[in-house]
């Protein structure tokens, strides 16, 4: 018996990187994942590669920063697969460069909330209409929203996805419908690929050094899904409105 069998996965931002690695090992665990992200291509490549392992994807390509999109993916989830378990909402976006408070641009500020903060709100909001007790609820956050270490639009909107993650919690918690996030620290995957120091804000960089140890080694996409399936699954079904910071114990 997979850890997911009977369930039906909904994971944002599936076509590479962390959302890929769930969309797989859920699929593995006996999930059905529907998967959405921008880039159909790369979206179709992923759900090609967990068919062939035998297991069964729905591709609903879907810019969650359009107010939209959220709902006409969960309604296709809804008439494909009948119902909606499962939402890890890993879609995410970064601003260039660690800018911090004093630097940061309204450009940036305008079009990383809309994703990352409307974006997440939006699925959250389309999927706790079609769920039911015992549904689970995944925002992956970062470890910059609990710590302050990043950019500051970043960090913001990471921080109001765990503020709006805790919410979730208690405003579903007598119905059943868990709600928890991960906050990884640095994740390698093609998001970040190509960034060097000489890209980022040098005084962010010193105030992060000086408050975290920055040659920690860094997660994997794998590792993440690790906690997601943990999180998505009955096995912690006592878990509710809680944050898990995964970064090797960089930030303690």
């Amino acid at each position: 018996m997979g850890r997911l069998d009977n369930k039906v996965a909904v994971v944002t931002g599936a076509n590479s990187g962390v959302g890929a690695a769930i969309a797989k090992l859920f699929a593995a665990e006996g999930a059905k994942v529907v998967m959405t992200a921008r880039r159909e291509a790369a979206l179709e490549e992923v759900s090609a590669e967990i068919q062939a392992a035998g297991g069964e994807t729905l591709v609903v390509p879907t810019d969650i920063s359009k107010p939209e999109d959220p709902e006409r993916m969960m309604a296709a989830a809804e008439e494909k697969f009948g119902q909606i378990d499962i939402l890890v909402n890993n879609a995410g976006i970064l601003e260039s460069g660690l800018k911090p408070v004093d630097r940061f641009t309204d450009e940036d500020l305008d079009r990383i909330i809309e994703t990352n903060q409307k974006g997440t709100m939006r699925c959250m909001r389309a999927a706790t209409k079609r769920m039911k007790a015992g549904a689970s609820i995944v925002n992956i956050a970062s470890v910059a929203g609990e710590k302050g270490c990043g950019g500051a639009v970043y960090v913001s909107t990471k921080a109001a996805v765990i503020g709006v993650t805790k919410h979730t919690a208690l405003r579903f918690q007598a119905t059943g419908i868990r709600c928890n996030a991960i906050c990884p620290g640095t994740i390698v995957t093609p998001m970040v690929a190509g960034t060097t120091a000489a890209d980022m804000d040098p005084d962010m960089m010193g105030a992060m050094a000086a408050h975290s140890n920055l040659q920690t080694q860094p997660c994997m996409p794998e590792d993440v899904a690790n906690i997601a399936l943990f999180l998505a699954s009955d096995e912690s079904r006592a878990l509710t409105g809680q944050i898990l910071v995964s970064d090797f114990g960089a930030m303690l």
